[in-house]
C-alpha cells in the first residue's frame, strides 16, 4: 500500500526524523491559511507540492515555490484538480486532489537514502548516495558505484558503525555525523515498526546552517502485514488506485492491471506468472493478473469474472485453474453465474485440472454458453490469443 508524502512525513516525525514544517491542504483557503502560518513564524518561502502516488512531480509542474500567501493561494488553485502527468503516471496522469504546503529551506546538499527488503539476501538493505534529487534507477544504471549498500541483520538492526559508514560515505561534515546516525537509526526504526516494504528519502538534504532534513519522503507498506496496523490502513487513498484493483480488494482478490487484451483468471501466483508467460509465448499480451487464490468460493469467482469483463481492453478471457482447495466445480459454478449476470459476449477459454474437474466441465457444458475448454496450457493460450485477435474459428468441446 502506498501513501502520500505528507502522510509519510507525519509518520517519520513521530520517530524523531526532521522534516520541513508544513501541512496538507485540499482547497485554496486551506493552502493560504497554512502559508500564512509558516510565513508569520519565520519561513522565507513556501513550497506548494501536488500529492499523488507517483514520482517526477517537479518536472511535471507539480512542485512550485511561492513568496507570499496570495501567490501560494494562486498556485494551489491552479494545481488542485489538474491532471498531473509524470514519467511514472503514464500519459493518463493523475488528478491532484491534495497539496502539501511547506516551508522552503536553505539547501546545501541533496543526497539519497532508501531502505527496502532485498529478497535475494533475505534482509533489509539501507542504500545511500550523494546523487540525491535524481531517479535512483538512473544512478544505478549509469554509476552503480555511487550507491552504498548496507545489509541489515534482522536480529541486530541497523548498527551504529553502519550508520556512521553511511554518513561518511555521503560526505557529511564532522559535526553532522552524530545527528546523521540518529537520523538514520530513526528511519530504520520507522521502517521496521510499520512493516514497510520501501522507505525512500529523496532528497535527504543538508542546509547551509548544518541541519539535516527529509525534504521528500515515500513509504510503501507490506499489504500482508496491514492487519497489524489499522491506523495505517486508514491512510489508504483509493482515488490514487486503479478502480478495478480497489473493487478486487473488496473480495480478497489479487488484481493487477496490465497493458494487453487477454484477461487472465488463475488460482495461485505461480500459475498466474506461468499463464502470462505462455500468453506472451503464443504472441498475445495479458490485460491483467487476477488471482482468485486457493480457497475462493463461487461468489468470489463470480466477482472476479465481473472485474475481468469491466476492463474495456479485454477482448478474450483465459481461465486457468488447478483445482485443489478451490474445486473445479466451484469455479465452474461461479463462472456460469457471472456469465449469466453480465450476459457475456466475449470468448472464454478454460484450461481446468484437479479436484472435481469432470463435474466442472459438465457444469460449463450444460450452461448454454459457448465456452472453449482445452486440455493443455499451450492449447489454451493459442486459442485465447486467436480469439482476442478475432481469428478463432468454430469452438468445439474437448
Amino acid at each position: 500500500m502506498k501513501i502520500h508524502e505528507y502522510q509519510a512525513k507525519a509518520i517519520l516525525k513521530k520517530y524523531g526524523v526532521t522534516v520541513p514544517r508544513g501541512a496538507m491542504a485540499a482547497s485554496r483557503e486551506e493552502a493560504e491559511s497554512v502559508a500564512k502560518d509558516l510565513l508569520s513564524s519565520g519561513a522565507t518561502g513556501i513550497v506548494v507540492k501536488a500529492q499523488i502516488h507517483a514520482g517526477g512531480r517537479g518536472k511535471g509542474g507539480g512542485v512550485k515555490i511561492a513568496k507570499s500567501v496570495d501567490e501560494a493561494g494562486d498556485l494551489a488553485a491552479k494545481m488542485l484538480g489538474m491532471k498531473l502527468v509524470t514519467h511514472q503516471t503514464g500519459s493518463e496522469g493523475r488528478i491532484v486532489r491534495r497539496l502539501l504546503i511547506e516551508e522552503t529551506l536553505p539547501i546545501e546538499k541533496e543526497l539519497y537514502l532508501g531502505i527496502l527488503v532485498d529478497r535475494a539476501e533475505g534482509k533489509p538493505v539501507f542504500m545511500a548516495s550523494a546523487a540525491g534529487g535524481m531517479e535512483i534507477e538512473q544512478v544505478a544504471a549509469e554509476n552503480p558505484d555511487a550507491i552504498l549498500k548496507q545489509y541489515i541483520d534482522p536480529g541486530m538492526g541497523l548498527e551504529a558503525f553502519q550508520a556512521r559508514k553511511i554518513a561518511f560515505k555521503l560526505g557529511l561534515k564532522a559535526q553532522q555525523i552524530n545527528p546523521a546516525v540518529q537520523f538514520l537509526t530513526s528511519l530504520y526504526k520507522a521502517f521496521l515498526d510499520t512493516d514497510a516494504s520501501l522507505l525512500e528519502i529523496n532528497p535527504f538534504i543538508t542546509t547551509t546552517d548544518g541541519r539535516l532534513f527529509a525534504l521528500d519522503a515515500k513509504i510503501n507498506f507490506d499489504d500482508n502485514a496491514l492487519f497489524r496496523h489499522p491506523d495505517l490502513r486508514e491512510l489508504r487513498d483509493i482515488t490514487e488506485e486503479d478502480p478495478l484493483e480497489v473493487e478486487a480488494s473488496k473480495y480478497s482478490l489479487n488484481y493487477i492491471k496490465l497493458d494487453g487484451n487477454v484477461g487472465c483468471m488463475v488460482n495461485g501466483a505461480g500459475l498466474a506468472m506461468a499463464t502470462m508467460d505462455i500468453i506472451k509465448y503464443a504472441g498475445g499480451m495479458p490485460a491483467n493478473f487476477l488471482d482468485v487464490g486457493g480457497g475462493a468460493n463461487a461468489e468470489q469467482v463470480a466477482h472476479a469474472f465481473e472485474i475481468l469483463l469491466s476492463d474495456k481492453n479485454v477482448k478474450a478471457v483465459l481461465i486457468n485453474i488447478f483445482g485443489g482447495i478451490l474445486r473445479v466445480d466451484t469455479l465452474a459454478t461461479g463462472v456460469v453465474e457471472a456469465a449469466r449476470k453480465t450476459n457475456i459476449k466475449l470468448p472464454v477459454v478454460l484450461r481446468l485440472e484437479g479436484t472435481n474437474v469432470d463435474e466442472g466441465k459438465k457444469i460449463l457444458q450444460n450452461s448454454g454458453f459457448n465456452f472453449v475448454v482445452t486440455d493443455t496450457m499451450k492449447e489454451a493460450a493459442d486459442k485465447v490469443v486467436a480469439a482476442a485477435r478475432g481469428t478463432l474459428g468454430v469452438t468445439e468441446w474437448r
